[in-house]
Order: structure tokens, then C-alpha cells, then sequence
């Protein structure tokens, strides 16, 4: 048991001399041979780009290492190599045994129809419309002073700093996990792309701040800002230029999907709003956020080639309704709050590469979402070369195509010879590079301190190793030592500014109470009064007994890289978006320090088997009992426990049923009460024990990030009034939400298919009449709160169309001359680190031959409708409609209360003849109040044009209903809403 409070900072997992050593002489040897056997001439996986390989690459095995473990990508797929060779070949013939058994009977009919070049080479046709060429840049007014700065750069660059600027120089190349090369003779500087959206990933003296989901949780804007504001300083602070995140999508359609924990929660407008605020506080601080993963990387299974030993990814089919009206919604709020960049995901849409979809790309995110920054491709997630670009890619990461560390890209002096045999338009290039200058501008990038050799400016921290001096370029043949590290602390201090601090208070807001029989809490500090077994009416201690291994000491980074286990109290999920901290409160320990021990006697057992037969006073001598149990998940290149990133249920882990169980039961001998607390990466099934008679109380406290223990504390004595709402529904199994909220888990296809239509999370319950056992938006608060006067005026009058979309401002324009492929050649004595992604070409003969450009490219498609701003046209975001109520707060203490705005469409409604079915309610507002008590408040809420409006598939654009009425519901859950009146 834990008897007292520790500090209980365990040591990052440093590079200790000897592995310095060992990979020098590793670098040194790996380049004596290479079982680099892929072409890049190979016909690309969808036929669009002669140039480029359809082959992918599977888990990188490089020979340089990545602190204890090995190399582990960003956002991005490479196995973990905690076991060495050894444990690679035993993976590996593990995989395959489940992929031969698995697959064998569909293999061996393919087979025979002759289908092994379609296993090799491509997918079906895909179901995108074709949509080019690419927007330009630089047509918002918004945006002018940045695109006319950049275009004065632009138009001084070199073709091989223009591609520089668009391709990444290789994994572990620099110091960051991604890197762009610099523009030197424009003083333009490579750039640093940095995992996450809970902290920096790879970082020292940094904050683990609560996850994407924590936050969702609360519901409050302005915690959400703040936190986007803290991460932001932290990434300015370490020199990072761009920071990958904030994530919304997936979207939470799977609730056992292994990265919806990195999300804020399973509804587009929550999503949307988190989005927004998180991105304004991020790059109020000069930093570059990049939203990711667009869009409906809703799995981890199957999303990328090879990963499964399957030659493609998954393909997510969508119609355009349900795009637009889901899954887009969230990036639209980005784009609208001027995100910096946008990572596209891995998977296909529609049988076509996220990465390689101009549809998507092009269409619908440059021109109709009017998107001014720059396209940035998940970790090996672009599959072609030239075809990507015309896409609408912009930039590609983190250099390498379609295999880790081999320093072989399908852009760098490929797309360096697309443009000089006249493959790729100037034309695209030159937008491209545009679009990432005008967006450092537009961020004051400009302002920052040049990097070395120029200033003192540029990361000042190592991804790959924690030692102050150690090799500049590890994943090269470079044995270049100099200061990597400078460890500088970005956790604001101490105080107000504490990031510890925010992050407590996140944690706490974050935390939903979801049942409290009895007014079970909050506990007392001080305990409480009872008879003695002699009933002499004496006073004794309040006993309270805490279990499970979720109370106890966190994982430690040395173990854990990415935090890919499961050991102690759950904090983060794993993968490229988790975060090590050397600073973890643990329930446990905090539980302890905040009570009289005079009056309350706590023990702990941070066991999930405690040892109540061997010692049964351990649990029958207790007055109240807290368990802790736990679900974790994560990104897909790492395995946990049988959970490769998915979840293979939505039950608590480590068998916490029998614990929970056990625990109620015995808990005073009977007579005891039992507090439940999960901690979990998305909704848990809690059927088998939330209505043991015992059990009086359930906590979901999330994913709380370092200060777990304290924030928890202060909820749980009263310190926080819970006001936490359930950002997804709790349902009563894995099928109430819906055949299509189910992961894929076995292929179902040689190119797997998985279909999205519909309805999401409380949409789906309440389509299909499936009652809950917690609804979208619930959680219980130690005060009461009354809602009274609705009152909803249109502002607007109704009219179907939004307004017709206005000119922009005009792009950069340049002469599209190319240069000479003399210009491009490697200059006379350059040194070239192996490995390492340069622009240059070997000859200035340049074969030129006809480009099979993808069909459709020639035909220039009509702007959106919906389009002619950032987010899609203006009109859409004006308001139509005022909703205001009256609240107050009828209990004892102060409190927060969140209003929450549903909007239903009548059924009956159709505006162009289309047979349209609508969800019963969507959330469209909410607002998170403080009221002392007693105390009241008049609360207002805009509803807005596109609020109000659905995405006509006729039309291609958003209508609004003129005729029949809406529906407008108000109250505190998607299920408690007593308010509603008609508009």
C-alpha cells in the first residue's frame, strides 16, 4: 500500500552514453547494405501517378535508437522495437500466422481468379469525383498582408528551395519530428512540425495536460482556450513552429475507436467548439496549429497499407449529406478560425487516398471551405507523388514515401524533376509554397530569431535524445555532436501561471459525476461521528479503503515510450498523441495527504486482487471503499495487452467487473458504502456492477493528465463542484450504438470496406429508440439548478438559399517559367548525409515525356455555392435566431451549469423535393454558466444560419427550411430538456 504522499517523479527515459554509443556504431554499419528492395517506379496504388511506388512501407527498422525503446513515429505507424531483433521476427511470424489464418480461404479464391496483380497493384475505382486544379491561395481579405509578403518571398526562391520548403528531410533527419528544409538565400527557415494535442511529445520540463477528451467534458470555452493558450506557449517556448493538433477526427462515430480520446467528444458542434478555441489560444502565441486527421480516420485497424499485412488501407464510405452535416462540421469551425495547416489522414474515402483526394483536398476544403494554409500529410500517409500535389497536398512527412527511414521520397528531387519535365505545373508548386509562407507570416513567424548559424532561434530540444550534447542528424550517417538539448522549462512557473494549475482545474471541470444515491458526496475531510461497537457513543475514525491499480503510481516513461502500456493510474491513452511526464499525481497519494488523519484513516491497496481472503479486515473494517478501475486504448502501431489501438470492448480492463464486485459486496462487511471511479479513453459499459446496492457512487474522471490525483480530490471532497458534462453516450452495451458504430475488426476485403451513414452517438440512440443507461450531455452537480423563460426570436427572416458568393481577393501571380535543370543539380562537392531527403537532382538531363494525368483534370469545376470564405460563405455564420433562458441555482453551494441548445428539424419539412430524413435533435449551443447560490442569470445563445439549415445534395449548398418550424429544445442533457418552443 501507499502510506504517504511522494513526489513520485520517475526519470525520463534518457539516452544513456553507451546507447550513444551503440548507435553511432549502428549508423556507421547500417549503411554497408540495404534491404531496401522497393522501386518507386512501380504504378501508383491508384493509378494516377506513373511515377511513384504502390508499394507501402511497413514498420520502420532503423538502426539508430529512440530513448530506451527504439523508433516510434508521429502520429504515424511504426511498431514498437522494445524487444530487439528478437522480438521483431517473433511479431512478425505472430502477425502472419493471424493474417494467413485470418485471410486464407479469401486469398486462395482471389488467387485463383487471378487476382494476385490486383493484390499487388490497386484497389477498386474510386467513388470520388475528380475536382481540379487546386484553389489558390491568398483569397481572403483576411489573409492579404500574408500573401502579399509571401509573394514577394515566393517569387525569389529557387526551384529547390521551393521544394525544400514542401518536403520533409527524413525521419530523425533533425530535431523535430517532422522538418521542412529552409529557403537560405530568402532567409526563410526549415521548420519544425511537433506532436500533440495534449502536450509535446517527446519534450522535456513540459506539462501532460488533460486529454482532448477531459476537456470536451467540461464544456467550458474559456478552459478550453486557456489550454490552447498554455500549449502554445509551450510549444513557442521549446521552438516548435507547428503544432499537430488539435484532433477532430476521429469524431467518436466507434466509441471503442483507439483515438477518440484525443478528440473532445462524439458530436460535431462540441468537436467544433473545442476546435475553435483550443486553435485561437494556440496560435495567439505565434504557433501554427495543425487540426488533424481530415477526415474519418474513425479506426486504427486497417488504416494504413501494410500496418496489417493487407497492400491498402481501410476505405471509409460516406455520402455527401453525412459528410457535410458530421464529420466535415468541426473542420469547417477550423478553417473558419483560420487554422494554420491540416493534416490529412491515412485511410481512403471512398476508395480513394485521403492524401490523394482532390475532392476532398481540393473541392471541398481549398474552395469550398476557402482553406488559406497548407495541407500537411500524415506520417507516410501520401501514396503518390505528382498526383498528390495536384490534389492538393502541400506539404508531405516526414520526407520519406512509402517506407520508413530509407531517405527515398516520392516528393524532394522527385517532385524537383515533375516540375522540370513539366509533370507538375509551376503553377501548383509555387501555391504550395505559398500557402506555408503566408501562413508564417500570418503568425509572426517573421518576428521569430533566425536559427543556426543565423541566431539562436529554432528547436532547442531533441526528439531522440534527452542528453544536453549528442548527434545533430541521428537518422543519418552524420556524427555531428553538438548541444541539442537546453532544457528549458516552459511550464509557467509556479502560481496563477502554473500550467500544473490549469491543468488540475481542467481535470477537475472535466470530471462527470454520474450517480451520488444518498448525497454520498462529497466526503468530509474531517470524517464523521458514529457509535463504537460498544455503543458508549464515543467518536472513531472514518475508515476509508482505496483500491485497484488505477489508484496507484502511474507508468513510467522508461517502460512506457508513447505511454504504450497499461500500468498503474490511467492518465493518457497511448500513441504519437500521449505525452511522458515526469511529474504524475496519483490518486492514491493525494486521496491521503488532503485528511485529518486524526479523524479519517485511509489505506491503500493500488492492487486490482487485494488480498481479502488472506486479510479481510483490509476491506470489511472500511466505512467507504473507492476502486478504481480502468480502459485504455491508442494509436495502432502499438500493442497493449492484446489491444492493438481499438479497443476490443467498451468493459473496464484487468477483470475491474469481479473487482468492483468484490469490493461492493464486502465493503464494511456489507454494511459499507463504495465510490466507483473510471478512468477511460471513451464510454464504458457499466451494467454488471453500477446498480449493486452498494455502489453509491460512479465517477467517470477521463483521461486527467499529471495532476490526476489532486484534481480528482478536489471533486470528490467538495473542493470542484462536479460540473462536468459526458461528452459521448454511456450506453447499456457495444450494440445499442448501431450495426455502423462497430470497429472492423477482421478485413472484409483485400481493400477493406467500411460504410458511414446516418447518425452519431445520442442521434443514433434516439433514432433507434434505444434508451441509455447515461446519456450525450448528462452529469450530476452538488447543487441544483432551475431553467425558466424560454424565450426564441428570429433575428432573420427565413430564406432558403445563403447569399450568393462574392469575389475574393486576388492571388499571387508569378511567371511559371522554369528554371534550368542546371539549377537544380547538386552543387560541386556537396556532402550528402545518407539518408537524409535533399531536392536536388543528379543530372540536368531531363527526360520529359507525357504525364498520364487523372481523369477529370482538365476540366475545370464551378466554385461552391456554399463557399467564399474561410469555414464556407459568410452568410452561413450569421445569426438567425436568439435563444435566451433564465437560470438559476436553487441549492446550497455555487455551481456551473451548462445550457445546452437541440434544434429539430419537423419531418415534414423539404425545401427542393428531396426525400430527407433528419435526427430527432442535434445539439447546436451551449454555454457554461457559474452561479453562486441563489443567485440567477438571463443566458443568451446564437443560433445561426447553417444552425438552422441542412446540406441539400441537389443543390450543394446548405438549405434552410422556409417552410413548417423548428423546434427548439433547452435544458441540461439530450435527454433533460424541459424548455422548448417553436421557430
Amino acid at each position: 500500500m501507499e502510506g504517504s504522499r511522494q513526489s513520485e517523479e520517475s526519470q525520463r527515459g534518457l539516452l544513456r552514453s553507451k546507447q550513444n554509443a551503440a548507435h553511432e556504431a549502428s549508423v556507421r554499419d547500417s549503411y554497408e547494405s540495404s534491404d531496401d528492395d522497393l522501386s518507386l517506379n512501380e504504378l501508383d496504388p491508384l493509378q494516377n501517378d506513373a511515377t511513384s511506388s504502390a508499394r507501402s512501407k511497413e514498420a520502420a527498422e532503423s538502426g539508430a535508437s529512440r530513448r530506451a525503446t527504439g523508433t516510434y513515429d508521429s502520429d504515424k505507424t511504426s511498431h514498437q522495437e522494445t524487444l530487439g531483433k528478437a522480438g521483431r521476427q517473433a511479431w512478425r511470424w505472430r502477425k502472419w500466422i493471424f493474417i494467413v489464418a485470418l485471410l486464407s480461404s479469401a486469398f486462395l479464391v482471389l488467387m485463383a481468379g487471378g487476382g494476385y496483380w490486383a493484390y499487388k497493384v490497386s484497389p477498386n475505382d474510386g467513388r470520388s469525383p475528380p475536382w481540379y486544379p487546386t484553389p489558390l491561395g491568398g483569397t481572403v481579405p483576411a489573409w492579404d498582408e500574408a500573401y502579399s509578403k509571401a509573394q514577394k518571398m515566393v517569387s525569389r526562391m529557387s526551384l529547390i528551395e521551393k521544394v525544400n520548403v514542401t518536403t520533409g528531410t527524413g525521419w530523425m533527419s533533425d530535431l523535430c519530428v517532422g522538418n521542412t528544409g529552409p529557403a537560405n538565400d530568402v532567409k526563410f527557415p526549415a521548420l519544425c512540425l511537433q506532436d500533440g494535442p495534449m502536450g509535446l511529445r517527446f519534450a522535456d520540463r513540459i506539462t501532460q495536460f488533460p486529454a482532448g477528451i477531459t476537456t470536451g467534458a467540461t464544456w467550458n470555452k474559456k478552459l478550453m482556450y486557456e489550454r490552447g493558450r498554455a500549449l502554445g506557449r509551450e510549444a513557442r517556448g521549446k521552438g516548435i513552429n507547428v503544432l499537430l493538433g488539435p484532433l477532430v477526427g476521429p469524431l467518436g462515430k466507434l466509441p471503442a475507436g483507439g483515438r477518440n480520446w484525443e478528440g473532445f467528444g462524439a458530436d460535431p458542434v462540441l468537436q467544433g467548439v473545442a476546435a475553435v478555441e483550443t486553435i485561437r489560444g494556440i496560435q495567439e502565441e505565434g504557433v501554427i496549429a495543425s487540426i488533424k486527421h481530415y477526415i474519418l480516420n474513425e479506426q486504427e485497424h486497417f488504416r494504413q497499407a501494410y500496418e496489417w499485412g493487407l497492400p491498402h488501407a481501410l476505405s471509409a464510405n460516406i455520402d455527401d449529406r453525412t459528410l457535410h452535416e458530421l464529420y466535415l462540421w468541426p473542420f469547417a469551425e477550423a478553417v473558419r478560425a483560420e487554422v494554420g495547416s491540416v493534416m490529412c489522414s491515412y485511410q481512403m474515402v471512398n476508395n480513394s487516398y485521403a492524401c490523394g483526394n482532390s475532392k476532398l483536398l481540393n473541392g471541398i476544403l481549398k474552395d469550398e471551405l476557402g482553406f488559406q494554409g497548407w495541407v500537411v500529410s500524415d506520417w507516410l500517409a501520401a501514396r503518390s507523388g505528382v498526383a498528390s500535389a495536384l490534389s492538393g497536398l502541400d506539404v508531405t512527412m516526414p520526407g520519406e514515401g512509402l517506407r520508413w527511414h530509407n531517405g527515398e521520397s516520392l516528393w524532394g528531387s522527385h517532385l524537383t524533376m515533375a516540375v522540370l519535365n513539366h509533370s507538375l505545373p509551376m503553377s501548383r508548386l509555387d501555391d504550395m509554397v505559398t500557402r506555408v509562407v503566408a501562413t508564417w507570416y500570418k503568425f509572426g513567424q517573421d518576428t521569430w530569431a533566425s536559427p543556426p548559424p543565423d541566431g539562436d532561434e529554432g528547436p532547442n530540444f531533441s526528439s531522440w535524445s534527452d542528453e544536453k550534447e549528442d548527434l545533430l542528424h541521428p537518422g543519418t550517417d552524420d556524427l555531428a555532436r553538438a548541444t541539442v538539448n537546453r532544457f528549458v522549462d516552459v511550464r509557467g512557473g509556479k502560481g496563477a501561471e502554473s500550467h500544473a494549475n490549469l491543468t488540475r482545474r481542467i481535470a477537475a471541470e472535466g470530471t462527470v459525476l454520474v450517480k451520488n444515491d444518498g448525497g454520498i458526496l462529497p466526503l468530509s475531510r474531517d470524517g464523521h461521528t458514529r457509535k463504537n461497537d460498544n455503543d458508549d457513543g464515543t467518536s472513531s475514525k472514518l475508515r476509508i479503503g482505496i483500491y485497484g491499480e488505477d489508484a496507484g503510481k502511474g507508468r513510467d516513461p522508461l517502460d512506457c515510450v508513447d505511454s504504450g502500456c497499461n500500468k498503474g493510474t490511467l492518465a493518457v491513452g497511448w500513441g504519437s498523441g500521449s505525452v511522458s511526464s515526469d511529474h504524475l499525481v496519483s490518486p492514491s497519494v493525494a486521496l491521503m495527504s488532503v485528511v485529518d488523519p486524526k479523524r479519517v484513516y485511509v489505506t491503500a491497496y493500488p492492487s486490482d486482487d487485494p488480498p481479502f481472503d488472506k486479510s479481510p479486515d483490509i476491506i470489511t473494517q472500511q466505512d467507504i471503499c473507492i476502486v478504481f478501475v480502468k480502459s485504455n486504448g491508442g494509436e495502432g502501431y502499438i500493442a497493449v495487452e492484446g489491444i492493438r489501438g481499438d479497443r476490443n470492448d467498451l468493459f473496464v480492463q484487468h477483470d475491474g467487473e469481479r473487482l468492483v464486485r468484490n469490493v461492493a459486496e464486502k465493503c464494511g462487511d456489507g454494511s459499507g458504502h463504495t465510490i466507483v471511479v473510471i478512468h477511460s479513453v471513451g464510454p464504458v459499459i457499466v451494467e454488471n456492477f453500477v446498480d449493486i446496492k452498494g455502489v453509491k457512487a460512479l465517477v467517470f474522471a477521463n483521461l486527467p493528465g499529471q495532476e490526476s490525483g489532486d484534481s480528482l480530490t478536489d471533486v470528490l471532497f467538495g473542493d470542484v463542484n462536479p460540473s462536468g458534462k459526458l461528452p459521448y453516450t454511456i450506453g447499456r452495451s457495444l450494440e445499442d450504438y448501431g450495426e455502423q458504430a462497430q470497429v472492423l475488426y477482421y478485413p472484409n476485403a483485400i481493400v477493406p470496406q467500411q460504410d458511414f451513414t446516418g447518425y452519431i452517438d445520442y442521434q443514433d440512440f434516439e433514432k433507434n429508440g434505444v434508451d441509455p443507461r447515461y446519456e450525450f450531455g448528462f452529469g450530476l452537480s452538488y447543487t441544483k439548478f432551475e431553467m425558466s423563460q424560454l424565450s426564441v426570436v428570429l433575428t432573420q427572416p427565413k430564406s432558403a438559399f445563403p447569399s450568393k458568393r462574392l469575389p475574393g481577393s486576388t492571388p499571387p501571380a508569378y511567371s511559371g517559367e522554369i528554371p534550368s535543370a542546371s539549377q537544380a543539380v547538386f552543387p560541386s562537392g556537396f556532402r550528402r548525409l545518407k539518408k537524409y531527403i535533399y531536392s536536388y537532382v543528379e543530372s540536368d538531363e531531363i527526360e520529359q515525356s507525357p504525364y498520364p494525368y487523372p481523369n477529370g483534370y482538365n476540366v475545370k469545376q464551378p466554385l461552391s455555392g456554399a463557399g467564399g470564405g474561410q469555414g464556407g460563405n459568410p452568410n452561413l455564420f450569421e445569426t438567425h435566431a436568439t435563444v435566451s433562458i433564465e437560470l438559476k441555482n436553487t441549492g446550497k453551494v455555487a455551481g456551473q451549469e451548462v445550457v445546452q441548445v437541440y434544434v429539430s428539424l419537423n419531418k415534414t419539412i423539404t425545401e427542393t423535393g428531396e426525400d430527407l430524413e433528419y435526427p430527432i435533435k442535434v445539439l447546436r449551443s451551449f454555454e457554461k454558466v457559474a452561479l453562486e447560490p441563489g443567485a440567477s442569470q438571463n443566458v443568451k445563445l446564437n443560433l445561426t444560419r447553417k444552425d438552422l439549415s441542412y446540406w441539400s445534395t441537389i443543390h450543394q449548398n446548405w438549405i434552410m427550411p422556409t417552410g413548417g418550424k423548428f423546434t427548439i429544445l433547452v435544458g441540461n442533457s439530450s435527454r433533460n430538456l424541459p424548455l422548448r418552443a417553436e421557430l
